[in-house]
């Protein structure tokens, strides 16, 4: 009987153990892509501190890099300058897009930008039964090798919810990909529908 309680003790210890790497190295690696984050649009942020002349020529590279589009926008906005955000990338879908792509790269499933994205298909769901409804925006997305997802081809990315008067770069909680849900596999709608219930109502 003592020699159970010892293998259980272990059993338990080394449990906690993987626990607590699992947290804290997620927890390091959050704060490491924070800081790259931040460093990406940094020398916009410094021209915006220092109060330089800024234009939208200074600001088109940073809306035209994906995984800094989004973090472009709100800075912009922070500070009184959203009106000189271009045109041609402030649009709901490229919000979207943005926010999948960060969302992907954080210590997520997948762990990396995707090296393609496109935009699937708008999926709205009547979400209490009387005709109220929120829209969810479908995505496909795929890595080249040698990342390990490179073998699933196609997968699905879903950002949302949105509403009828959804502003773009409006905060999207429930963007999220579950990389076995792949685009020959699994309709837009269904994923959809699955990350609203799954994901969306349990927030």
């Amino acid at each position: 009987m003592e020699i159970l309680f010892i293998i259980i003790g272990a059993i338990v210890f080394a449990l906690i153990v993987f626990i607590a790497y699992r947290f804290y190295k997620v927890k390091a690696k959050r704060t490491e892509l924070e800081s790259l984050r931040f460093n990406r649009i940094r020398p916009l942020y410094d021209q915006l501190k220092n109060e330089t002349e800024i234009s939208i020529d200074d600001i088109l590279p940073f809306a035209q890099n994906i995984l800094t589009r989004h973090d472009t926008f709100h800075l912009l906005k922070k500070h009184g300058k959203a009106a000189l955000f271009p045109a041609e990338y402030f649009t709901l879908l490229k919000g979207a897009e943005s926010a999948l792509a960060v969302w992907l790269e954080f210590p997520t499933e997948l762990d990396a930008c995707p090296d393609e994205i496109e935009h699937i298909k708008r999926v709205t769901i009547d979400f209490d039964g009387n005709n109220n409804f929120i829209h969810y925006e479908v995505f496909k997305y795929r890595v080249d090798a040698p990342h390990w997802a490179a073998k699933n081809g196609w997968m699905l990315g879903v950002v949302g919810p949105f509403f009828d008067d959804s502003e773009p770069y409006h905060f999207a909680q429930a963007t999220f990909s579950r990389t076995n849900s792949t685009a020959d596999k699994v309709m837009p709608e269904d994923e959809a529908k699955w990350v609203h219930q799954n994901i969306s109502m349990r927030r």
